[in-house]
């Protein structure tokens, strides 16, 4: 395979500066999604190329890049996430949706720190891609969005499908700070095993989303072969719902909107 350019207007090197002022904030407080773009961009050198790469190597990734649809908009239409059927992918998001109170555009929102997420450019496209399936990577692989635990587990889970050191930057940071503050080793034990699941996952990057959707959720596990993460699940019944949020400092109020969280 042809070696592709990289990202315009990038000069190859990692801004470790950046990235560990950013990740301290972060674990400061675990809701900052802003902190994360920061950190990708600070350290996912390279991997835009080799994802999208990958991705137009396939026969339905080629079609999808030249269809170049924006996912993020067909998320945010509700008359589009009402028609999916009961048990499948697409309903378990629009339950997602409805007890979380997150959307497709808040993230959307927050990522437009880093002005390559608006560019007219293949990457780009790709990287708003995975950015907007975020959530139905929660969904699938059963680990919460609305705790720091799941958040971990799925910032492990996407390093080993995608690659780009920020996810690892985070995930790690993440489980070493839970061993002190946990005091055992349950919360590091659930970001491991999302890696090791995310190895052994199919590339979910390259799915087909919109057929997806329509597919029963158990179907689709199988199909893709997400594991059922069993230290999380211990690790989430363990620790209890304060532990497993440990680095959120939201204090909700009553029919407050909840902010869109990315990582831990």
């Amino acid at each position: 395979m042809a070696k592709l350019p990289p990202f315009p207007g990038t000069n190859g090197r990692r801004d470790w500066r950046t990235a560990f002022d950013a990740i301290r904030k972060l674990l400061a407080n675990g809701d900052d999604t802003t902190q994360v773009f920061r950190i990708m961009r600070a350290l996912n050198v390279g991997n835009a190329p080799m994802n999208y790469g990958k991705f137009i190597a396939t026969e339905e990734g080629g079609r999808m890049a030249y269809e170049r649809v924006e996912l993020a908009e067909r998320f945010v239409d509700k008359a589009y996430v009402a028609q999916f059927a009961p048990g499948t992918v697409g309903a378990a998001y629009r339950n997602f949706l409805e007890t979380t109170g997150y959307s497709a555009d808040g993230l959307a929102e927050v990522s437009r720190i880093n002005r390559e997420e608006d560019m007219l450019h293949p990457y780009a496209w790709f990287g708003r891609r995975i950015r907007d399936t975020h959530d139905i990577w929660h969904v699938l692989t059963g680990y919460k969005a609305d705790e720091s635990l799941g958040e971990a587990a799925l910032v492990a889970f996407s390093y080993a499908q995608v690659g780009g050191l920020g996810w690892a930057f985070i995930g790690g940071a993440a489980a070493l700070k839970s061993l002190r503050v946990t005091g055992n080793t349950l919360f590091a034990r659930a970001v491991w095993e999302g890696y090791r699941n995310g190895r052994k996952a199919r590339w979910i990057a390259g799915e087909d989303y919109e057929k997806l959707m329509h597919e029963p959720i158990d179907a689709a596990r199988a199909r893709l072969a997400i594991a059922t993460p069993v230290a999380y699940l211990r690790a989430q019944r363990e620790l209890g719902a304060e532990m497993a949020s440990y680095l959120s400092t939201r204090r909700e109020k009553p029919g407050a909107a909840k902010p869109e969280r990315l990582a831990a």
